[in-house]
């Protein structure tokens, strides 16, 4: 039975998996796309959406490239210009755009504003499929390379599979990739606000012995918290209502959050996963399927835009055999591992309430906003420069 034939296929359609498929289609390749669910339309009288991601300068920079950020800016973005953290407050650590002759640090947008712009840029392409509504049943090797079976009954076969299907991917479970994994025993709860906190462009981070208070700035009037803590708490955090939610926050939360009222939350575990291969024959991944972090510095989606970044480069001259895509697992398995390793040193850091232990960490905070060059290298980093 003849099947459409693709150069790749994209399995994941989401932040990801699509700039994966536009940054493909602009290098001429003919690509395919199998999602689940295709992105609502969207309207400025809409609620925020809970999912948030923090999008850095390179990542804007990288999405302007492939045509999809005036898709995404002309919707709702939030641009933020500070960053602060902090355990004592006379130890906070500041970071601002100004220190490296920026005028911004990046953007809070929402995923599915994201998501939803990068398909937009999508349909301006002839050379993109899309398998939506759709899933991945199975992936065989066949004389064209590998054939996918999808639950709708269609297939169809591809050179490359791309599995950009998230932390439990099936892409990788499919090419047997083991992942290294294991669980912070913490949960975040994220939670929208109405509030009248001052920090229209900042976004701070309290450590406590429970876990961080993040705010996340969206606007005027208008903010998300992020709560970090043990199962237990945000299970019982989960069960209230939004009057007693309110008041743990006021109670729980720097008074610099304002006064607020709760309009969505939603919580989930944090697990850290790390993919034992980005690839193997006809098969590579990105983004949460060969990654997974602890979102305290928010750098998993930025994450998986430089994997888009490198894979794109790697794939440029469209060859698709095992010894070029293990260039791009060269280029960036390294680089999330020790993002990965970083943001744990942290987690582990801040989570031992030991006196010698809390005395360190919050010298080592104020030390680190005076730093100079090694404040600004750090940021830069941070931000993909």
């Amino acid at each position: 039975m003849a099947h459409m034939h693709f150069d790749v296929a994209v399995v994941g359609g989401g932040m990801v998996g699509a700039t994966a498929a536009l940054g493909l289609a602009k290098q001429g390749k003919r690509v395919a796309i199998v999602e689940g669910y295709r992105p609502k339309p969207f309207e400025h009288t809409q609620d925020l959406d809970i999912r948030i991601s923090a999008i850095s300068k390179s990542s804007v920079d990288l999405l302007e490239q492939l045509g999809a950020w005036p898709h995404i800016q002309n919707k709702r973005v939030f641009p933020y210009s500070g960053l602060e953290t902090w355990e004592l407050e006379k130890c906070c650590t500041r970071f601002e755009a100004a220190d490296l002759d920026l005028a911004l640090l990046g953007y809070m947008v929402e995923n599915r504003v994201l998501q939803l712009g990068i398909w937009e840029a999508l349909s301006e392409y002839s050379n993109v499929t899309f398998y939506c509504p759709d899933s991945l049943v199975s992936i065989k090797t066949n004389e064209q390379g590998k054939l996918l079976e999808l639950s709708s009954g269609d297939a169809l076969s591809a050179s490359l599979v791309v599995g950009a299907d998230g932390a439990n991917s099936k892409v990788r479970q499919i090419a047997g990739i083991g992942v290294t994994a294991w669980d912070y025993r913490q949960d975040c709860m994220l939670i929208n606000v109405d509030t009248d906190c001052l920090d229209t462009d900042v976004t701070w981070q309290w450590f406590t012995p429970s876990g961080p208070r993040s705010y996340l700035p969206m606007g005027e009037g208008k903010g998300c918290l992020v709560w970090y803590d043990s199962p237990q708490r945000i299970k019982q955090l989960a069960q209230l209502n939004e009057a007693e939610l309110q008041a743990e926050i006021q109670r729980c939360f720097p008074t610099r959050v304002g006064n607020v009222t709760v309009k969505e939350r939603a919580s989930f575990p944090l697990k850290r996963r790390h993919a034992q291969h980005y690839c193997k024959e006809g098969v590579v991944l990105v983004g949460d399927a060969a990654h997974t972090i602890n979102p305290l510095a928010g750098q998993g989606v930025n994450l998986g835009f430089k994997d888009v970044t490198a894979l794109l480069t790697t794939l440029s001259d469209s060859d698709y055999s095992l010894n070029n895509l293990h260039q791009y697992q060269q280029l960036r398995k390294t680089d999330n591992l020790i993002m990965q390793t970083a943001m744990d040193v942290f987690y582990v850091g801040f989570s031992n309430n030991l006196g010698p232990v809390k005395v360190l960490r919050n010298v080592g905070l104020k030390l680190a906003d005076s730093a100079g060059p090694l404040k600004h290298q750090a940021l830069k980093y941070a931000l993909g420069l």
